[in-house]
This record gives C-alpha cells, structure tokens and sequence, in this order.
C-alpha cells in the first residue's frame, strides 16, 4: 500500500485543525469515582476532588450556637432521619463556608460527601440526584456565595427543587448554601411605595407585594436559616491565639498590636482575618528563624 509523502508545511497545519477541533469538542463525560469525599460539579461531570481542604469545627469559634444546630441537622441526616435544607447568612468571614466544609472533615468516615455547585450550574440538581441515586453515601450539595441579580431566572431552579419532589426524609441529597444576603435575591424602595396614580407608566408592577413575597420565598424555602454577625475584639483576638497555640507560640503583646493592625488593614474583625493573620505571623516568625539559624 502506497504513503502519502506530505510537505511539512501540510502536515503542521493538519496537525493544528486536529489540535483545534480536540480543543473544540465536548469533553468525554468520565464515571464518577465516588471513593472521593468532596466533589465540584464541572461540565455536566461529578468530579472529584481528592485532596479537599482540611478543616476543623473545633477551631470555628464564637459560633457555637450556629455550629450545635448546623452539627444536629447533619447528623439528623446522616442517620436518614428527616433533615433540612440549609440557608447560612450574614457577614462575610464569619464561618459560613468553613462550617460546611469542616463537616466533611469530620463526619467523612461516617458516609458524609460534599458536593460543590455554582449559582448558574443550580438547574442541573435533577441530573447530580440521577448520578447519586442509589449510592449508600450521604450528599451534601453546597453553594457558596448564593445570591441573585435582579434580571436572573435562575433562582426558579433552585426554588423547584427546594421543598420539591427531590427530598424526602430517606434522601440522601440535602442542600446547604451560604449568601451575604439574607433574602437571596435584590429587593427596590419601589417596591414597598403602595400605586396610587392612575397614569402610571406601565412598566410599573401593580401589585409590589406580590413581588416581594415572590422573593422572599426562595429563602423560605430553606427549612433551616442561621445568621451569623461580626465580631468583637476579644474574639478576633481568642481566634488568633487559638491558632498560634496550635503552632506552639505564644502570643506576647507585639504580636497581639500586630494582629489589631492586621484586621484594621483589612477593614474587618472576622474569623477569616483572624486565620490569614495566623498564617501570616507563624510563617514570618519561622522564616526569620530558618534564616538566623
């Protein structure tokens, strides 16, 4: 059988229509391998993360009420006992998102898994519980940093599925997601001024507490809301000594001025300033070690 003898120049333009048209086409949907903990939901695909970040519920301070019910309704779950949805709100780094994946850390072994999904991937949850049905594993699919414009249709998804067909008290999918804002999606003055002109321009919305009762029902839907607040001094402070202490060091008053620098720099008392700090000064303080030794 004869070769075809291809200039170079041929054969290198082949070879990047070849290359373009691999890059272009979907890619190959892959099982997913559920001996992972955590899971990102990416592509239409369950993929899974095999490193997740360790955290631990028993350093989240000053949150203990919040973490005693996120903690019981987990379990309630865990053990197929009837369990809700959960909507965590309020100031940014307070703990919100590190609960959540602190609960993986520790109840992993027990047959809990996490499963991270994006606002606009919300409208596939029906083809997530497809993949999961059936699996002995215990589901939790987590959003962070949930909320809505005005103009997005998105939020209707994931009302249907909340309080919908998909849970139940043998399920083994429960959602938990965290937002800076307590009702989920923007709410307008407008909307509270009562019409009152008959020339109104038609665009206006004639009934506005249909409107607002039609947002505030996405947040309803959560059968089990916490908020969570910023805090004070002493407690930013006990946050960062507790870190140091896990990292054998003491906390003498220079270090305590520079913590307080630190969180004012940044424009927040907070668990997750109190941590960046932590990570900061223990790594400053080993480097300055390794260099004078």
């Amino acid at each position: 059988m004869a070769t075809l003898d291809l200039p170079d120049n041929i054969l290198k333009s082949l070879s990047d229509v070849l290359l373009q048209l691999q890059q272009a086409l979907p890619e190959v949907k892959q099982a997913p391998d559920f001996s992972a903990g955590a899971y990102k939901w990416q592509d239409k695909q369950l993929k899974a993360i095999l490193q997740p970040k360790k955290i631990y519920l028993d350093d989240l301070k000053g949150i203990e009420k919040q973490k005693g019910k996120v903690i019981q309704n987990t379990l309630q779950f865990l053990k197929g006992l009837p369990a809700n949805d959960v909507l965590l709100t309020g100031s940014r780094g307070t703990g919100k998102s590190s609960i959540v994946r602190a609960l993986l850390t520790e109840y992993e072994a027990q047959g809990l898994r996490l499963i991270e999904i994006e606002r606009d991937d919300l409208s596939d949850l029906p083809e997530i519980q497809k993949l999961i049905a059936g699996r002995p594993e215990k589901f939790i699919v987590y959003c962070d940093d949930l909320a809505f414009n005005a103009e997005d249709e998105n939020y209707r998804s994931l009302k249907s599925v909340l309080d919908g067909s998909l849970q139940s008290g043998a399920s083994n999918f429960i959602i938990y997601a965290t937002s800076n804002r307590r009702h989920l999606l923007p709410e307008f003055m407008h909307e509270n001024t009562p019409v009152t002109r008959a020339d109104v321009p038609q665009h206006t919305e004639l009934h506005p507490q249909e409107a607002i009762e039609e947002k505030i029902s996405l947040s309803d839907r959560f059968g089990l809301w916490l908020s969570f607040y910023p805090m004070d001094q002493k407690l930013y402070l006990e946050i960062v000594a507790h870190y140091l202490a896990k990292a054998d060091m003491p906390m003498p008053e220079d270090t305590r001025a520079e913590a307080l620098r630190w969180c004012q720099a940044r424009g927040q008392r907070s668990g997750r300033a109190a941590y960046q700090f932590s990570k900061h000064w223990i790594g400053s303080q080993r480097l300055n070690a390794m260099q004078n030794s």
